[in-house]
């Protein structure tokens, strides 16, 4: 293939070579499984420019999700609950996803229900910014269970960059002249003074 993305036809390695040389390029190999393998003809530091660039794209449009880890103890204090609950309900409205843990100590091991209850009411106080992605699940002394935030949350940050920019814009001497007017307007209300009056 040429320069210009057109199909040259099949040549030898030689003929192709010089071809590219002639126009002061490269001939790259892009389909090497391909029978006969399949080359182009152009300038390689700019296709792999260009392939730095698309990839660099690529990961700008790719979401980061984050897995953040709270644990919880089933005895958990009324205090400490709503303390853990806050940093819960903040990471989700961040859009990370939370996994949320129950650790068992001793012959706590022997009650996981209390464990299932504990996860179960933080996911109902929780049901207007999350979801439950996964359900409890005891392994070992640990029982977990991981929130997602909810298609609202999702949306409602999209909703926010998008209006980001819809403010009016003020140009900088337009900004000062609401305060310029109200400077005025205090000095002109302001009693006068005997000395000055005299």
């Amino acid at each position: 293939m040429g320069e210009d993305g057109k199909q040259i036809g099949v040549v030898k390695t030689a003929e192709a070579l010089s071809y590219a040389q002639e126009r002061d390029l490269d001939l790259v190999e892009v389909a090497p499984d391909a029978r006969p393998p399949v080359c182009r003809v152009l300038d390689y530091s700019k296709y792999k420019y260009e392939q730095a660039q698309k990839q660099k794209a690529a990961r700008k449009h790719q979401q980061q999700i984050t897995i953040r880890e709270i644990k919880f103890r089933p005895k958990i204090a009324q205090n400490d609950y709503d303390t853990k609950k806050g940093h819960v309900r903040r990471f989700l409205l961040g859009k990370d996803r939370v996994k949320v843990t129950i650790m068992f100590r001793g012959r706590e091991v022997t009650h996981p229900e209390r464990g299932a209850a504990l996860l179960e009411r933080l996911a109902g106080e929780l049901a207007d910014i999350a979801v439950v992605e996964q359900t409890p699940l005891q392994d070992g002394r640990n029982m977990t269970m991981m929130l997602a935030p909810s298609k609202a949350v999702l949306a409602a940050d999209k909703e926010a960059r998008s209006h980001v920019d819809g403010g009016r814009h003020v140009d900088g001497d337009d900004a000062h002249e609401p305060q310029a007017d109200q400077a005025e307007q205090a000095e002109s209300d302001a009693p006068v003074s005997a000395e000055g009056a005299g």
